[in-house]
Protein backbone atom coordinates (compact mmCIF):
# COMPACT_ATOMS: atom_id res chain seq x y z
CA UNK A 1 0.00 0.00 0.00
CA UNK A 2 2.00 2.88 -1.29
CA UNK A 3 1.61 5.71 1.13
CA UNK A 4 2.43 9.88 0.62
CA UNK A 5 3.14 12.33 3.38
CA UNK A 6 2.57 15.88 1.38
CA UNK A 7 4.33 17.61 4.51
CA UNK A 8 7.36 16.02 3.22
CA UNK A 9 7.05 14.86 -0.09
CA UNK A 10 5.85 17.74 -3.14
CA UNK A 11 2.86 17.20 -4.26
CA UNK A 12 3.61 17.26 -7.93
CA UNK A 13 5.65 13.89 -6.96
CA UNK A 14 2.62 12.05 -5.95
CA UNK A 15 0.65 13.26 -8.37
CA UNK A 16 3.44 11.97 -10.81
CA UNK A 17 3.31 8.28 -9.91
CA UNK A 18 -0.38 8.32 -9.46
CA UNK A 19 -0.17 9.52 -13.43
CA UNK A 20 2.38 6.56 -14.05
CA UNK A 21 0.41 3.57 -13.03
CA UNK A 22 -0.25 1.54 -15.69
CA UNK A 23 -4.10 0.57 -15.98
CA UNK A 24 -2.91 -3.39 -14.89
CA UNK A 25 -0.78 -1.90 -11.67
CA UNK A 26 -1.30 -4.29 -8.36
CA UNK A 27 -0.99 -1.06 -6.10
CA UNK A 28 -4.72 -0.07 -6.33
CA UNK A 29 -4.83 1.56 -2.89
CA UNK A 30 -3.13 4.55 -1.90
CA UNK A 31 -3.36 6.49 1.42
CA UNK A 32 -1.64 10.37 1.72
CA UNK A 33 -1.51 12.16 4.79
CA UNK A 34 -1.30 15.82 5.87
CA UNK A 35 -3.01 16.97 2.59
CA UNK A 36 -2.77 20.42 4.09
CA UNK A 37 -5.51 22.00 2.00
CA UNK A 38 -3.27 21.58 -1.05
CA UNK A 39 -5.16 22.12 -4.41
CA UNK A 40 -5.28 19.79 -7.26
CA UNK A 41 -4.79 16.45 -5.03
CA UNK A 42 -5.24 13.12 -7.17
CA UNK A 43 -5.80 14.76 -9.99
CA UNK A 44 -6.57 13.52 -13.70
CA UNK A 45 -6.34 9.54 -12.34
CA UNK A 46 -7.53 7.11 -14.91
CA UNK A 47 -6.98 3.97 -13.56
CA UNK A 48 -9.28 1.39 -11.08
CA UNK A 49 -7.56 2.51 -7.84
CA UNK A 50 -8.34 3.76 -4.17
CA UNK A 51 -6.99 6.71 -3.17
CA UNK A 52 -7.59 7.45 0.89
CA UNK A 53 -6.81 11.02 1.92
CA UNK A 54 -6.60 11.94 5.86
CA UNK A 55 -7.42 15.58 6.13
CA UNK A 56 -8.56 18.56 4.46
CA UNK A 57 -8.03 19.35 0.76
CA UNK A 58 -8.08 22.11 -1.71
CA UNK A 59 -9.39 23.30 -5.42
CA UNK A 60 -9.93 20.78 -7.75
CA UNK A 61 -9.14 17.30 -5.85
CA UNK A 62 -9.95 14.99 -7.97
CA UNK A 63 -10.53 16.84 -11.38
CA UNK A 64 -11.32 15.12 -14.51
CA UNK A 65 -11.25 11.22 -12.36
CA UNK A 66 -11.34 8.56 -14.45
CA UNK A 67 -11.75 5.05 -12.45
CA UNK A 68 -10.70 5.84 -9.77
CA UNK A 69 -12.08 6.19 -6.05
CA UNK A 70 -11.05 8.70 -4.12
CA UNK A 71 -12.31 8.98 -0.20
CA UNK A 72 -11.58 12.69 1.82
CA UNK A 73 -11.72 12.72 5.38
CA UNK A 74 -12.39 15.74 5.55
CA UNK A 75 -13.54 19.20 3.71
CA UNK A 76 -12.68 19.54 0.10
CA UNK A 77 -12.50 23.12 -1.63
CA UNK A 78 -13.54 25.03 -4.71
CA UNK A 79 -14.70 21.89 -7.58
CA UNK A 80 -13.97 18.56 -6.17
CA UNK A 81 -14.79 16.10 -8.93
CA UNK A 82 -15.01 18.93 -11.42
CA UNK A 83 -15.23 17.31 -14.69
CA UNK A 84 -14.88 13.56 -13.89
CA UNK A 85 -16.12 11.15 -15.92
CA UNK A 86 -16.03 8.01 -14.28
CA UNK A 87 -15.60 6.52 -10.27
CA UNK A 88 -16.36 8.09 -7.18
CA UNK A 89 -15.09 10.49 -5.01
CA UNK A 90 -16.49 10.80 -1.05
CA UNK A 91 -16.46 13.45 1.06
CA UNK A 92 -16.61 13.19 4.60
CA UNK A 93 -16.94 16.80 5.28
CA UNK A 94 -18.20 19.79 3.57
CA UNK A 95 -17.77 20.91 -0.26
CA UNK A 96 -17.19 24.39 -0.90
CA UNK A 97 -18.27 26.00 -4.15
CA UNK A 98 -19.00 24.16 -7.78
CA UNK A 99 -18.52 20.56 -6.64
CA UNK A 100 -19.09 18.18 -9.08
CA UNK A 101 -19.38 20.97 -11.87
CA UNK A 102 -19.11 20.00 -15.82
CA UNK A 103 -19.02 16.33 -14.66
CA UNK A 104 -20.04 13.96 -17.05
CA UNK A 105 -20.58 10.41 -14.78
CA UNK A 106 -19.53 8.67 -11.69
CA UNK A 107 -20.64 9.59 -8.40
CA UNK A 108 -19.73 12.04 -5.68
CA UNK A 109 -21.07 12.02 -2.48
CA UNK A 110 -20.66 14.47 0.74
CA UNK A 111 -21.58 13.64 3.49
CA UNK A 112 -21.89 17.47 4.93
CA UNK A 113 -22.57 20.49 3.28
CA UNK A 114 -22.19 21.77 -0.34
CA UNK A 115 -21.42 25.74 -1.16
CA UNK A 116 -23.24 27.74 -3.97
CA UNK A 117 -23.35 25.67 -7.62
CA UNK A 118 -23.30 22.79 -6.83
CA UNK A 119 -23.47 20.62 -9.57
CA UNK A 120 -23.05 23.56 -12.14
CA UNK A 121 -23.57 22.36 -15.75
CA UNK A 122 -23.48 18.72 -14.60
CA UNK A 123 -23.52 16.50 -17.79
CA UNK A 124 -24.82 12.83 -15.96
CA UNK A 125 -22.88 13.04 -12.82
CA UNK A 126 -25.14 11.29 -9.84
CA UNK A 127 -24.14 13.60 -6.61
CA UNK A 128 -25.69 13.40 -3.57
CA UNK A 129 -25.32 15.45 -0.58
CA UNK A 130 -26.74 14.32 2.83
CA UNK A 131 -26.33 18.26 3.94
CA UNK A 132 -27.86 21.23 2.13
CA UNK A 133 -26.76 22.86 -1.04
CA UNK A 134 -26.11 26.51 -1.71
CA UNK A 135 -27.43 29.28 -4.23
CA UNK A 136 -27.33 28.27 -8.19
CA UNK A 137 -26.90 25.10 -8.51
CA UNK A 138 -27.50 23.02 -10.65
CA UNK A 139 -27.12 26.13 -13.05
CA UNK A 140 -27.50 25.34 -16.60
CA UNK A 141 -27.37 21.31 -15.67
CA UNK A 142 -27.82 19.15 -18.90
CA UNK A 143 -27.58 15.94 -17.31
CA UNK A 144 -27.51 13.32 -14.42
CA UNK A 145 -28.98 13.63 -11.10
CA UNK A 146 -28.60 15.72 -7.77
CA UNK A 147 -29.87 14.52 -4.27
CA UNK A 148 -30.27 16.19 -1.67
CA UNK A 149 -31.37 15.09 1.75
CA UNK A 150 -31.32 18.76 3.05
CA UNK A 151 -32.36 21.69 2.04
CA UNK A 152 -31.58 23.98 -1.57
CA UNK A 153 -30.78 27.67 -1.75
CA UNK A 154 -31.54 30.24 -4.31
CA UNK A 155 -32.28 29.84 -7.76
CA UNK A 156 -32.23 26.22 -7.91
CA UNK A 157 -31.43 24.72 -11.10
CA UNK A 158 -31.67 27.68 -12.75
CA UNK A 159 -31.44 27.71 -16.70
CA UNK A 160 -31.54 23.64 -16.22
CA UNK A 161 -32.15 21.47 -19.31
CA UNK A 162 -32.60 17.73 -18.24
CA UNK A 163 -30.38 16.92 -15.52
CA UNK A 164 -33.32 15.69 -12.14
CA UNK A 165 -33.03 17.63 -8.90
CA UNK A 166 -34.54 15.74 -5.90
CA UNK A 167 -34.51 17.64 -2.93
CA UNK A 168 -35.56 16.03 0.61
CA UNK A 169 -35.83 20.00 2.24
CA UNK A 170 -37.02 23.29 1.35
CA UNK A 171 -36.16 24.97 -1.82
CA UNK A 172 -35.27 28.61 -1.22
CA UNK A 173 -36.29 28.80 -4.66
CA UNK A 174 -35.94 27.83 -8.26
CA UNK A 175 -34.16 29.66 -10.98
CA UNK A 176 -35.25 30.34 -14.46
CA UNK A 177 -37.29 27.50 -16.21
CA UNK A 178 -36.87 24.59 -13.14
CA UNK A 179 -40.57 23.68 -11.85
CA UNK A 180 -41.83 20.98 -9.53
CA UNK A 181 -42.61 18.19 -11.16
CA UNK A 182 -44.48 15.23 -10.76
CA UNK A 183 -42.48 11.77 -9.18
CA UNK A 184 -43.16 9.17 -11.36
CA UNK A 185 -41.50 5.28 -11.76
CA UNK A 186 -38.84 6.49 -14.08
CA UNK A 187 -37.81 9.35 -11.72
CA UNK A 188 -38.29 6.84 -8.22
CA UNK A 189 -36.07 4.46 -9.53
CA UNK A 190 -33.32 6.50 -10.60
CA UNK A 191 -33.58 8.31 -7.06
CA UNK A 192 -33.46 4.83 -5.48
CA UNK A 193 -30.68 3.62 -7.62
CA UNK A 194 -28.67 6.96 -6.31
CA UNK A 195 -29.47 6.50 -2.91
CA UNK A 196 -28.84 2.89 -2.76
CA UNK A 197 -25.17 3.75 -4.73
CA UNK A 198 -24.18 6.03 -1.67
CA UNK A 199 -25.50 4.11 0.55
CA UNK A 200 -28.05 5.81 1.67
CA UNK A 201 -30.81 3.76 3.79
CA UNK A 202 -33.80 4.33 5.51
CA UNK A 203 -34.57 7.16 3.00
CA UNK A 204 -37.99 7.06 1.31
CA UNK A 205 -38.28 7.96 -2.31
CA UNK A 206 -41.49 9.77 -1.32
CA UNK A 207 -39.37 12.21 1.14
CA UNK A 208 -38.42 13.90 -2.14
CA UNK A 209 -39.41 16.24 -4.41
CA UNK A 210 -38.60 16.44 -8.02
CA UNK A 211 -37.37 19.35 -9.76
CA UNK A 212 -36.71 19.79 -13.51
CA UNK A 213 -37.14 22.14 -16.53
CA UNK A 214 -40.20 23.54 -18.01
CA UNK A 215 -38.53 23.56 -21.31
CA UNK A 216 -39.25 27.21 -22.10
CA UNK A 217 -36.01 28.34 -22.62
CA UNK A 218 -34.72 25.59 -24.96
CA UNK A 219 -35.08 28.28 -28.09
CA UNK A 220 -34.97 31.97 -27.73
CA UNK A 221 -39.05 32.66 -28.13
CA UNK A 222 -39.76 36.64 -28.05
CA UNK A 223 -42.10 36.07 -25.38
CA UNK A 224 -39.61 34.98 -22.68
CA UNK A 225 -37.51 37.77 -23.37
CA UNK A 226 -37.43 38.64 -19.79
CA UNK A 227 -36.66 34.67 -18.14
CA UNK A 228 -33.24 34.63 -19.81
Amino acid sequence: MPSFDLATVPLRELNQALHALPETTNETHWVIDNPGGKHAIACGLDVPITVEVNGHVGYYCGGMNDKATILVSGNAGVGVGENMMSGEIRIAGDASQAAGATAHGGLLVIDGNASARCGISMKGVDILVKGSIGPMSAFMAQAGNLVVLGDAGEALGDSIYEARLFVRGSVASLGADCIEKPLGPDEIEALEGVLAKAGVGGVAASEFRFYGSARNLYHFHVDNADAY
